[in-house]
This record gives C-alpha cells, sequence and structure tokens, in this order.
C-alpha cells in the first residue's frame, strides 16, 4: 500500500498545514498527471498534484521543512483544479492548495524582490479606485499616443506587465450601446446581480454592463448593488485567507440585503470563490447560513441565457471556445457556452484543442509567475491559431487580457473577447 493510502491514525500531523484527513482521499494513480498545466510542461513529479499532495503531507508530518524547492513546487501550481475534474476519487485539490499557501505564507520569509511584487499586488488589484489611480499614466500614454512607445522601452518587468493590459479605451466600448431590439421592457423573470469584481470593473467594465443588458433582453429582472468588495479569489491564490475572508462578509452582507435570486459575474473566478463562500465562512456563527445561501445562488450567463430561450439574428462567424479554469473545473460549465454558441444563425463553432487547459493567466499566476505563464500562453495561443478561427470566446478577463498578449505577439487576426461582448455584438447582427 502506498504511503498517502496508508490511515490518518498511522501518523499524526504535527504541523497545522492542510486539512490532514483530505489528503488520504487521494490513490496516488495518477490520471490527474496530464490534466496539471505545470506537469504538461516540466514532467517532473513534484510539479503534479500527486507531487504536491505529497509535499503537504510530508510537511504536515514534519518530514519535509519549508525548504526553497518545496516552496517553489508549491508555488508553480496555479491552482486550476484540472486535476479535480480529472480524479476519480474527488480529491479536494483546491482546499489543499489554497491552505497549503496560506501555511506558506505564515512560514516562509520570501525575498525581497518577491514580497514587494506581492505586496504590490496586494495592495492594488483588490481596490478599484487604487487601480484607477495607479492606471491613469497608462491613459494618458495613450491618449497622447504614446502607449506603443512606452511598451518598446520600458525596463522588462514594467514591460510584461504592460502588455498584459488590454487599451483602456477599448474597455470602455460596450459593443452594445444602441438599444438591442429583443429586450424586454416588462421583465418579469428572476432577479440577477451582477457582482462587478474588482480588477474586471476597471479594464473590462464593458463585459459586466454587457451581461446584464443580455440578462435583461432574456427577461431576468436586474438588480444593482451597492456596494460590492473583491471576491476574495486573489487573495486565496495569495495565502492571505483572512482578508478573503473579511471581503467575503460584505460581499455576503450585501448580496443577502440585494435579495436576488441568482449571482452571476464576468469573471468565472469571482463566480468559483462567490461558490464556495460557504465553506470559507464555515465557522463564522454569524454568516455561515447566509454564505451557504449565497453560495448556492452563483449562476453562470450562459446558463441563465440559455435557459431563457433568447433568440439572436444572424451572425456568420467562425468561433473557438476557450474554457476557463474555474468555470469548468471550479463550477462544471463546459456544455452550456457550447450550446448557447452554437445556437446563433450562421456561427460555426470549432473545438479548441486542449480548451480546458490553463492559459496561464490564473489571477495574479501570470504576474508572480511569468516565465511559466508565458510558455503556457504561447501553447494556448498555437492552439488558438490551428482552429483558424475569427473569434475566441471565454468567460474570463484574466484569460481574456493573457491570450490577447500571447496572439499579439503572432500578430495574429483571431479576436479575443469575452463570452458577453461577443453576445453583445451577436445580438446587432
Amino acid at each position: 500500500m502506498s504511503e498517502l493510502q496508508s490511515s490518518p491514525a498511522a501518523i499524526q500531523p504535527v504541523r497545522d498545514v492542510v486539512d490532514y484527513e483530505l489528503l488520504f482521499d487521494c490513490v496516488h494513480c495518477g490520471l490527474c498527471l496530464e490534466a496539471c498545466p505545470t506537469y504538461v510542461l516540466t514532467r517532473r513529479e513534484m510539479d503534479s498534484p500527486r507531487g504536491r499532495i505529497y509535499l503537504m503531507k510530508a510537511l504536515a508530518e514534519g518530514r519535509a521543512e519549508l525548504e526553497p524547492d518545496v516552496v517553489r513546487h508549491l508555488d508553480l501550481c496555479l491552482g486550476c483544479r484540472g486535476c479535480e475534474t480529472a480524479c476519480p476519487s474527488g480529491v479536494r485539490y483546491g482546499r489543499l492548495i489554497e491552505k497549503a499557501r496560506a501555511y506558506v505564507a505564515a512560514n516562509h520569509p520570501r525575498g525581497l524582490a518577491e514580497r514587494a511584487r506581492r505586496w504590490f499586488i496586494s495592495a492594488l488589484f483588490p481596490y478599484p479606485q487604487r487601480l484607477r489611480r495607479v492606471l491613469w499614466p497608462v491613459k494618458l500614454l495613450e491618449d497622447v499616443g504614446l502607449r506603443p512607445l512606452a511598451e518598446r522601452t520600458l525596463p522588462g518587468k514594467l514591460r510584461s506587465w504592460l502588455a498584459l493590459l488590454p487599451s483602456l479605451a477599448a474597455a470602455r466600448n460596450d459593443h452594445g450601446s444602441t438599444p438591442w431590439p429583443t429586450a424586454k421592457a416588462d421583465a418579469s423573470g428572476p432577479t440577477v446581480a451582477v457582482h462587478r469584481g474588482c480588477v474586471a470593473q476597471v479594464v473590462t467594465d464593458a463585459e459586466n454592463r454587457n451581461s446584464e443588458r443580455l440578462l435583461k433582453a432574456a427577461g431576468y429582472r436586474v438588480v444593482s448593488l451597492a456596494r460590492t468588495e473583491c471576491c476574495g479569489a486573489l487573495d486565496l491564490h495569495l495565502g492571505n485567507t483572512e482578508r478573503a475572508r473579511r471581503f467575503a462578509r460584505a460581499n455576503v452582507r450585501e448580496l443577502k440585503r440585494a435579495g436576488v435570486e441568482a449571482i452571476v459575474s464576468a469573471g468565472s473566478g469571482c463566480s468559483a470563490a462567490i461558490a464556495e463562500y460557504g465553506e470559507l465562512l464555515r465557522d463564522d456563527p454569524e454568516l455561515k447560513s447566509d454564505a451557504e445561501s449565497v453560495a448556492a445562488k452563483v449562476r453562470d450567463l450562459s446558463t441563465l441565457v440559455l435557459a431563457s430561450k433568447l433568440t439572436f439574428p444572424k451572425f456568420p462567424c467562425t468561433v473557438t471556445y476557450h474554457d476557463a479554469c474555474h468555470l469548468r473545473h471550479g463550477l462544471g460549465i463546459r456544455d452550456e457556452p457550447r450550446k448557447l454558441l452554437a445556437s446563433i444563425p450562421g456561427l460555426r463553432l470549432v473545438e479548441l484543442p486542449e480548451a480546458d487547459l490553463c492559459c496561464g493567466s490564473a489571477g495574479s499566476y501570470n504576474l508572480t509567475e511569468p516565465e511559466m505563464a508565458a510558455e503556457l500562453g504561447r501553447r494556448k495561443a498555437d492552439n488558438i491559431l490551428v482552429t483558424g478561427a475569427d473569434y475566441v470566446v471565454l468567460s474570463n478577463p484574466g484569460c481574456e487580457l493573457q491570450i490577447a498578449a500571447a496572439l499579439r505577439r503572432r500578430a495574429a487576426k483571431t479576436k479575443v473577447i469575452h463570452l458577453a461582448d461577443f453576445l453583445a455584438l451577436a445580438m446587432r447582427g
């Protein structure tokens, strides 16, 4: 019997690294390996889910220390959860890696440059007003036509980060400024709220507006939220569990106050994070029940639109679809976006090779691990170009920025577009 299959009673943990009993769900079969982006690229066992579970167990039992190599293998995980979809044993890998990262964050001293990068991401991205102020110089460069020069002349790290940003002018274009002819002014369907996210409401807010327009056209009653916080996914990726809980509490209170029947986000990572608020706040006596109720109301845009049987005018084009990780592996949504796209007259849908392999965005991963992210971005771009599609459609802003940057480097003509924005185009014919 393998060590991972032995009884948890045989060896007791000496460190609170993860929920120890969950480690024993892994039977070491290896079916997760080819679903893991880092293993696919490196072919190293310790860069696979199975290998990382071994490291977590060794840390918990005191057989390994937080040495740089151990931390490196844990850091390289994208948290895409592709292994969960592939696993026949129901291993809750996402929960394991999040708690392991919180342990690393609390117990492993990082170098100055790494601490500065993580502090910058943590202090800026969850706060839209701060992000707008920081991006103001980029907007100014665009307005005077100097952004291309900046992208060529800035130092390496700044240049690569700037290359990920879409045109801020394009971000304001919602692809649907004219009224949609099919909009239902007397909508009487279920009530829906669109959680606008943090980074998304600054650089891709058109996707939020188009999500709301589409839901209204489909007959839903869209309720505006007074205020929402970051969903907390970014902090969970970085091991900052306590702030993730603070954000979750604020969102639960606001979503409860709104009294909606369904919750949608243009960011699939945000949707998956909200869908796990019940787990995140399970030890909160005040909000545990409300968090579970909110989590149960999370829906995907494509599912709601399909249920409404909304019709589209003819829109001839060739489209391929990229599965955002947390939509596919966190929420289990795969077929609905494809069915919705295929329902548009004139549209030809081509399946994307490795459609559900992570593109390398993974929250802030393309900023903290740029080399691995760039390699995954190149692999995704290769697969997209094989399809010959006019558009690659997806359901997460982070994927959009990552894949668009990879295709720009190829001077590719394929347009990268969020599902909400694409449907806005299709509605206008």
